[in-house]
């Protein structure tokens, strides 16, 4: 297999631990990183050993090294960014969410196909054992027919009106920056052939939501899901079936342990299937492999589901009129 050279556009913390994974990735090298600031880009390609550093995105994508670039940039600009870098041959790892709205993806795909080019939302949870794991215990009947599937994703930072979380023109809010997870959870066990959408938010004084939620009513099963930025939680997922319910660890979406409970509530069976390194090698391993195999949409995450997801999000954000500063 060719070993791919990939190159980090942004420094931030989520690039950091993205670079720390790739080490134990066999067939993936760090080439090329880029920053507006030309000294972060240096310290970060010090630190993780690439050879070339840029001061510009565009000098990034334009290097003919690259294979393929993973955007770690905030999230308002994912969209040009990913346009750049299609627009100049770059196959695309985009971090999630990766646009602020469905209409934005669509014309993100539509590059990526004219230019026969890979383009994948990276969400990690996607391709890690214990979510596997759980995908195999369901094909295996181990909890019979799903009826309630509950994940919720809650965080306590401290409140700054100047934080992108915050920030409506940098695309902030609970929906795009933490409830993606919930959404991308649930429909990856129920599917897409949902009847309603239930959706509420709090919407706060920077014109974000603060806290939202969006159930998922199917014909035979429903989804509770929730997100927010006020409430302090160790953030499980559960799904609960006729025969039995499945419990993923604290942090669903990189839970290392998960149980399974009978209808009496014991524990039936257990797994712990620790990382090999922080958890996003995984995804890492995928897009390499898309990438030897010419496959240009990943079978895992592809383009189709990304922007359905999306367009659970655009519906939400219309029931609460939270419209976004750059769209």
């Amino acid at each position: 297999m060719k070993k791919i050279k990939w190159g980090i556009m942004a420094t931030g913390n989520i690039a950091h631990s993205f670079a720390k994974a790739m080490k134990a990735v066999d067939n993936a090298e760090l080439y090329a990183v880029a920053s507006r600031n030309i000294d972060k880009a240096k310290a970060f390609a010090d630190e993780f050993d690439a050879e070339k550093y840029y001061g510009s995105y565009d000098e990034l994508v334009k290097d003919s090294e690259i294979d393929v670039i993973y955007i770690a940039t905030p999230m308002q600009s994912h969209y040009n960014d990913i346009k750049l870098c299609l627009n100049n041959g770059k196959n695309v790892l985009c971090e999630k969410t990766v646009t602020l709205n469905s209409k934005q993806f669509e014309e993100c795909v539509s590059i990526a196909r004219d230019k026969n080019l890979f383009l994948m939302e990276a969400m990690w949870m996607k391709f890690q054992p214990v979510f596997n794991k759980v995908h195999q215990w369901i094909r295996q009947d181990k909890i019979g027919d799903i009826k309630v599937i509950e994940c919720n994703f809650f965080t306590l930072p401290k409140y700054d009106p100047e934080n992108r979380i915050y920030s409506n023109k940098l695309g902030g809010g609970a929906l795009l920056d933490l409830g993606v997870y919930p959404l991308s959870f649930a429909t990856s066990f129920l599917g897409f052939d949902f009847k309603e959408i239930n959706t509420n938010a709090f919407i706060g004084e920077t014109n974000i939501d603060e806290n939202s939620s969006y159930d998922l009513i199917y014909n035979n099963a429903y989804a509770r899901l929730s997100s927010g930025f006020n409430i302090e939680s160790q953030n499980p997922a559960f799904i609960i079936g006729t025969k039995g319910s499945i419990k993923l660890d604290n942090w669903f979406f990189q839970a290392q342990k998960a149980w399974i409970r009978n209808k009496n509530n014991d524990i039936v069976e257990e797994i712990h299937l620790p990382f090999d390194s922080n958890g996003y090698e995984y995804e890492i391993r995928h897009v390499n492999d898309c990438l030897n195999k010419g496959i240009k949409n990943s079978p895992i995450v592809p383009v189709e589901d990304t922007l359905k997801i999306l367009n659970i999000m655009d519906f939400c954000r219309k029931q609460w009129n939270l419209v976004f500063e750059e769209e």
